[in-house]
């Protein structure tokens, strides 16, 4: 039997704390986990490819699928304010021909003191505001944001979040704002002030009553 022994305060060579496993690294080290595997069809591994939705206000970029500077990337054009006035014009005329009519059935008497003219006037105003909130509100709903004058230059309200068609709620606020006040108050002006602020905001174009709303106009570029 052997009785070397080491010198002093130099450890045995057998201590199996000095020992390095192979490949370096120490002997309590645990091997770091795998990664997780990828999710089937790749993409995102919280649930798989989510491409954002085409209106996102908050994906807009500086340019369009479509050239030119919109700003509604992956949409259609905005629509030009230029044509937004003449299908406008050719909305008023059309409601303005029925307001005429109902107003001849239901007020043709006539009156011959300031109170009931004024009476006369003021539901005169009552029935044209409904029927102008009225035609747009419906035609905006059931014609995929189209009213007469809109298909005829081919243009459409849509939804400035994701380009659907507005809701009930939402076409009535825009028909609201755009006509009550043009209705009761100061026609020309209002009108002329609601709609032109298209030709002046940006970037999307909008009219006082889509602000409110939330809704812009935009091109149909399907046939």
């Amino acid at each position: 039997m052997s009785t070397d022994q080491p010198p002093p305060g130099q450890p045995p060579e057998d201590d199996p704390f000095l020992k390095k496993p192979q490949g370096g690294g120490s002997p309590y080290d645990s091997a770091p986990p795998p990664p997780p595997p990828p999710p089937p069809g790749g993409g995102d591994p919280y649930g798989g490819s989510t491409p954002p939705p085409p209106y996102d206000p908050n994906a807009y970029g500086s340019g369009s699928a479509y050239g030119g500077d919109q700003p509604l990337a992956g949409m259609p054009p905005l629509a030009p304010s230029g044509k937004r006035v003449l299908a406008r014009i050719i909305d008023i005329l059309i409601v303005a021909v029925v307001v005429w009519l109902v107003s001849l059935i239901f007020g043709g008497l006539r009156y011959n003191t300031d109170h009931m003219n004024y009476g006369r006037s003021l539901g005169q105003s009552v029935i044209a505001a409904i029927l102008y909130i009225g035609y747009d509100t419906l035609m905006t709903v059931k014609r995929n944001g189209q009213t007469v004058g809109k298909g005829l230059f081919r243009l459409r309200a849509a939804n400035l979040n994701d380009g659907t068609t507005p809701t009930t709620q939402a076409a009535l606020v825009r028909a609201a704002v755009l006509w009550l006040p043009a209705v009761f108050c100061c026609a020309c002006v209002w009108t002329a002030i609601c709609g032109g602020w298209s030709f002046f905001d940006r970037p999307y174009k909008q009219g006082l009553h889509d602000k409110a709303a939330k809704t812009v106009v935009v091109v149909v570029t399907t046939p």
